[in-house]
């Protein structure tokens, strides 16, 4: 196993190379992947072969109090968080790379973009928590301040069950009760401070850094998403000019796996574009 070693503990991670030769490698770029909020690397799984068939090294990271990263970190920020990933790129001399972001690991990539400059080519955000999460004065789209505490309150009040209905409703598709018992024993793995970085999205206003971005940037999403409001996904390309949406109809939160197929064509076909 691979660890990055911070100021403050073990990020774990995963550096999966391409099928293709190393010249051609390094023509693809590397394809870093970011999981959402309680989830690990194993959260990427049903498209990683694909991913790297396709010709990119594929790198992957555990946030801070998740998955197979350390537990006591006392900094769990989105902040810090994205750090790690531009710590990361640094450690592994990476260039050329493209960074997705899930679910709130959106709002994560899109800082380490704003971090990396031209290191990072290219940006996909697939459900992602930005630039915004919850409503604000000039925003009408997402919950509410007090819809992030409630959630927070029942995490912590009773964090197995609500875990447990948390992952049945990850997907709005019929994905079978196998994944879902798949993702909630990635939830467990998270720490029970894992709140905090949730905590973070209530206040979250990413839209002048997302905003300042020069690369391509695709937003895949559900039309149907009970975790980021659809409309927050179609503001990046409603207002960012160099972006792309790719929505899909009658999927929830996790297209890579309610729209498996659909999704990677979405995101090949960007990426060829990218190249």
């Amino acid at each position: 196993m691979s660890y990055l070693e911070t100021g403050g503990g073990r990020v774990y991670f995963e550096d999966h190379p391409s099928n293709t030769s190393t010249a051609d490698a390094a023509q693809q770029g590397t394809l870093l992947l970011v999981h959402g909020w309680g989830m690990s690397v194993r959260c990427w799984d049903p498209i990683l072969p694909a991913l790297v068939r396709d010709g990119y090294r594929v790198v992957s990271l555990d946030h801070r109090g998740c998955g197979l990263s350390d537990k006591d970190f006392d900094d769990l920020s989105i902040g810090a968080i994205a750090g790690d990933v531009v710590a990361l790129v640094h450690h592994l001399g990476l260039d050329k790379v493209v960074l997705n972001g899930w679910s709130l690991g959106g709002a994560v990539v899109v800082e380490a973009a704003s971090l990396l400059g031209e290191t990072c080519v290219a940006l996909a955000l697939t459900g992602g928590a930005t630039p915004l999460y919850t409503q604000k004065t000039d925003f009408e789209f997402g919950g509410t301040d007090e819809d992030v505490t409630g959630t927070l309150q029942a995490y912590e009040n009773d964090r197995l069950n609500f875990l447990q209905g948390l992952s049945k409703i990850v997907c709005v598709k019929n994905v079978g009760d196998h994944v879902e018992d798949w993702m909630y024993r990635i939830f467990l793995e998270a720490s029970p401070r894992a709140g905090v970085t949730l905590a973070e999205l209530a206040q979250l206003d990413q839209r002048e850094m997302l905003l300042a971005l020069h690369m391509p940037i695709i937003s895949l999403f559900g039309s149907e998403d009970g975790f980021v409001a659809p409309p927050i996904c179609r503001w990046v390309g409603e207002h960012h000019p160099r972006a792309q949406l790719a929505e899909f109809p009658g999927v929830g939160h996790a297209p890579f796996i309610e729209e498996r197929e659909g999704y990677l064509s979405a995101l090949f076909s960007f990426l060829g574009d990218v190249r």
